[in-house]
């Protein structure tokens, strides 16, 4: 997962959206959001190369994204995958601030990661990385995301990478639409589908050259190798009906299949397509 928006408690009915690209290389092995066969009341994309999610939700409604930290030279082949955080969380039921209590000392073990937790205590942010854009490591903490629109990539919460800011705008903009009672699910896609790089000036200096920056410098990339696998957009109405909505892309980014389950948080039910529940508002 490399790039997120998430708005929470933006919009009356509706107190969780969240959308989503993941960036991966195309040669991954990777299965598509479902109820896991081991868990099924765990729903979201598996990693079959080290295990674990990138993005998952819970039938009753917990929730855990994952981002990499991109620190260039840093990587430890050695270090344990990043994708055990969101797997370890979402089957359990320990809250959001007490699992990153946890993380503190053993949070160091993994490469830099940013987690992003749901929970009935709100949405929380941890990362082993400074919380203020260093690339020191870092004891895990968990900060209380406020209600607005917040966004993270590959650097900390927020970090006014282009991409990121842009695409946090148009969705902040397209949810401050007046009148607007529930978001668009095919705007907000349109939003992550964005293949516009900035300039090589603007862009951030992360350590893997102006070409490769210019690359990962758009929210949609287009690679044959490396690019855009998938968007998922989450959304969460106030009675705890959700939309979970997975569209996957080939290597030259042309759609490649999709997934919609309709989750019921109340009764801890996921269903595949749209619940026939006021489906029309879904």
């Amino acid at each position: 997962m490399c790039l997120a928006i998430i708005a929470t408690n933006v919009l009356h009915y509706w107190p969780l959206i969240i959308v989503a690209n993941r960036d991966e290389l195309h040669s991954r092995p990777t299965l598509a959001a479902s109820p896991w066969s081991d868990a099924a009341h765990i729903l979201g994309g598996r990693d079959l190369s080290a295990g674990g999610t990138w993005l998952g939700m819970t039938a009753h409604g917990r929730l855990a994204l994952l981002t990499n930290y991109r620190e260039p030279g840093m990587h430890n082949p050695q270090a344990p995958s990043r994708g055990q955080l969101t797997d370890e969380f979402l089957r359990e039921e320990v809250l959001a601030q007490h699992y990153a209590e946890k993380l503190r000392d053993r949070g160091l073990e993994y490469n830099g990661f940013n987690l992003l937790l749901v929970d009935r205590t709100g949405l929380w942010y941890c990362s082993n990385r400074g919380h203020n854009g260093e690339n020191s490591r870092a004891q895990v903490s968990a900060l209380p995301i406020k209600p607005g629109v917040v966004g993270i990539s590959n650097a900390s919460l927020d970090s006014p990478w282009p991409k990121l800011t842009r695409t946090k705008q148009a969705v902040h903009e397209h949810l401050a639409q007046k009148n607007l009672t529930q978001p668009i699910p095919e705007r907000l896609f349109e939003i992550m589908q964005d293949t516009r790089s900035a300039s090589v000036e603007e862009l951030p200096d992360t350590g893997v050259g102006p070409e490769r920056e210019k690359l990962l410098g758009s929210p949609f990339i287009k690679n044959e190798r490396y690019g855009t696998r998938c968007t998922t957009l989450i959304m969460q109405r106030a009675d705890g009906m959700v939309r979970f909505h997975e569209k996957r892309f080939d290597a030259m980014g042309r759609p490649d299949g999709e997934s919609l389950w309709t989750i019921d948080t109340m009764q801890g039910k996921i269903s595949a397509g749209i619940s026939s529940l006021d489906a029309h508002k879904l």
